[in-house]
């Protein structure tokens, strides 16, 4: 029985001390940041690009419809 408890107290002291340091944490926390950052950006873009072409559609259509129609 004491054997089983000083593996797993090897075991466990092992893993603490090989997990990653406060530094490492923070930076996977700065990338994971500056990919979100990222990718609202890219989204903010597609939308105000897919307004944009929505609108020329609607002034290209509206333009359409003002033309004056033959006399009968």
């Amino acid at each position: 029985m004491l054997k089983k408890f000083a593996v797993l107290a090897v075991m466990a002291s092992f893993i603490v001390a090989c997990g990653p340091s406060q530094e490492d944490l923070d930076a996977i926390q700065r990338v994971a940041d500056s990919v979100a950052a990222a990718m609202k950006a890219d989204s903010i873009a597609a939308a105000e690009a897919a307004a944009a072409a929505e609108a020329e559609a609607a002034a290209a259509a509206a333009a359409a419809d003002t033309t004056v129609a033959p006399a009968q």
